[in-house]
């Protein structure tokens, strides 16, 4: 379960870096983040009553995977286009 769960993170972490770049540009990084947090959170495959407590099990966890978006991201962008997400 919790393997799975740790995959659902990484997928939806994708979509919220993608989501927040796309709703605040290329700045704010800190606002950026917070709504990708938000994001993964929000679409945690767990009833909503549990949603909380996942996230604060896994804080560290769904932090590194949006980090690890970011980066992924970035790479592909700098290869299609030369910009860099922030």
């Amino acid at each position: 379960m919790l393997g799975s769960l740790k995959e659902k993170i990484k997928q939806l972490a994708q979509s919220a870096v993608a989501i927040a770049e796309k709703a605040l540009g290329s700045s704010a990084g800190k606002a950026k983040k917070q709504m990708a947090v938000e994001y993964v959170v929000s679409h945690l495959p767990v009833p909503s009553i549990f949603k909380g407590f996942i996230a604060a099990i896994l804080s560290n966890f769904i932090d590194e995977a949006i980090e690890f978006a970011v980066v992924y991201m970035n790479s592909l962008e700098e290869k299609n286009t030369g910009e860099i997400y922030g």
